[in-house]
Order: structure tokens, then C-alpha cells, then sequence
């Protein structure tokens, strides 16, 4: 029996992580949507890198949404949310130039990560559907931040004003998804 009721608990943390991914995923999609449209007048050599990382946000979004549906699981009401944020985010560090956008996706994919990593280990042995369908995501995600923090400079303004404000705001929208 107890294993039973871990398993179904595991089974409802496992729901409730995959939804907040999943809106998190929205506001990825929109933030580089967003960073696009203004990045063709003031980074325009950056609009290609964008639009490969927009279309690996939108297989994610995919993913998340189907292991939803299959669960039976209703999309987090942070969903609109996060892609408003996300789009608003997007449109103003796509205004600011190329060093504000690549220092945005270091520091949400800096977040993200450590929290794709913790709730690996948290829902391992617990749900395993859960696990594996995290699992497909880290890798691009990774390569998102490195490629990223390839034009990044430390000691840049956009670096070390952006970065903290944009880090926070990240972690506060996965808190508050997580208790929406």
C-alpha cells in the first residue's frame, strides 16, 4: 500500500512539475519570438541562432503538452502568464541589442537548468514517465546556454544588469507556477 500511495504521490509532483515546464516552455517560445522580430534591425546576425533555438522551445512545448494529454492533465494556469512575460521579456532585450539577448538566454537557461537537474533527481524513482520525458530536453537547453554564453562578456552592462533581474524573475515565475 505505501508504495502504492508514493507512487501516486510521485505520479501528482510529477503533474504538477510537467505543467509549470510546460508553461515555461510558452514563455521560451515567446521570448524568442519576440527577441526575433526586434533582433532583425538590431542583431540581425543573431536571428538565425534564435530561430533554431525557438523551433528546439517549440518541440518542447510539444512534448510537455503531449505527456499532459496523456496523463489527463490540464495545462498551469501560468501558462498565459509566462507567455506574456515571455514576449515582453523577449521585446525589450531584442531591443536592446545583441548583448542583452544573449545574456537573457544565459541567465533564464542557467535557471532552468537547475531545476531540470533538481527535479530529475526528485522525481527519479517516483515518476519515471516524468524523468524520461525531462530527460529529452536538458541537452538543448545546455546547448542554448552555451551558445549564448559564447557572446557573452562578463564585465558587460547588459551582463551584470540583466542577468540578476532576469535570473529572479525566472525563478519567481517557476515559484509561483509551482503554487498556481
Amino acid at each position: 500500500m505505501k508504495t502504492e500511495e508514493a507512487s501516486d504521490q510521485g505520479s501528482a509532483l510529477g503533474g504538477r512539475i510537467l505543467k509549470v515546464d510546460h508553461a515555461g516552455e510558452q514563455g521560451a517560445v515567446n521570448i524568442y519570438r519576440a527577441q526575433i522580430f526586434m533582433a532583425r534591425w538590431t542583431a540581425p546576425s543573431l536571428v538565425p541562432e534564435l530561430r533554431e533555438f525557438k523551433s528546439h522551445e517549440e518541440g518542447h512545448r510539444a512534448l510537455f503538452a503531449a505527456e499532459l494529454k496523456r496523463r489527463g492533465v490540464r495545462r498551469c494556469r501560468s501558462y498565459w502568464l509566462c507567455g506574456m512575460g515571455g514576449w515582453v521579456l523577449g521585446l525589450i532585450t531584442g531591443l536592446l541589442g545583441r548583448h542583452a539577448i544573449s545574456a537573457t538566454t544565459v541567465a533564464v537557461e542557467r535557471v532552468v537548468l537547475g531545476h531540470l537537474k533538481a527535479q530529475l533527481r526528485e522525481l527519479a524513482g517516483k515518476d519515471e514517465a516524468a524523468v524520461r520525458t525531462i530527460s529529452q530536453i536538458v541537452e538543448e537547453e545546455q546547448l542554448h546556454h552555451d551558445q549564448s554564453a559564447s557572446h557573452v562578456q562578463a564585465n558587460h552592462l547588459w551582463t551584470r544588469v540583466l542577468s540578476p533581474v532576469v535570473a529572479l524573475s525566472t525563478e519567481s515565475v517557476i515559484w509561483l507556477g509551482m503554487r498556481l
